[in-house]
């Protein structure tokens, strides 16, 4: 669920974590539309019978499917400046991809405020630390510091 704050309770929200997004089911369809929309074909994403005599057993999402998936998960993991009006992706300090999600896996992000800070008068630079986690793995599919941009009135 999306943060509210204000102002005056910035400093407050540095190191705040969100609760877990709810899980989002990775399927062949969302897959090939992703392939397709970047043009990344490789066998390992879209051929089924292929991708099964992998070690993975399995078609795999591609990681940068599961990293645009934080723009989904953002609406509700992310804190809000009270009087927002408009963001901007500033993109990433880091990610790092570490487990493949393979076709079918359910996956979620869980987020934390790592700084919030104001460059210019009402425009605060936040950077958030995402973790894409893969349902009943140990190893989460990514970890990202994101860089996003808020304008406020």
């Amino acid at each position: 669920m999306t943060t509210i704050i204000k102002k005056e309770e910035i400093e407050n929200f540095v190191g705040f974590k969100a609760e877990p997004t709810p899980w989002h089911l990775v399927t062949q369809n969302q897959i090939n539309q992703f392939a397709d929309c970047t043009l990344d074909h490789q066998f390992i994403h879209v051929d089924e019978e292929k991708a099964k005599q992998t070690p993975f057993g399995s078609t795999i999402a591609h990681g940068f499917l599961s990293l645009s998936m934080l723009s989904h998960f953002a609406e509700n993991f992310s804190v809000i400046i009270d009087g927002f009006y408009m963001g901007l992706n500033a993109g990433f300090d880091k990610v790092r991809f570490l487990q493949p999600v393979k076709v079918n896996s359910r996956i979620r992000a869980h987020a934390k405020t790592l700084s919030i800070e104001e460059k210019k008068p009402g425009q605060f630079r936040l950077s958030t630390e995402v973790t894409v986690e893969i349902e009943g793995c140990d190893t989460p599919a990514l970890v990202a510091e994101w860089i996003s941009v808020q304008m406020v009135k």
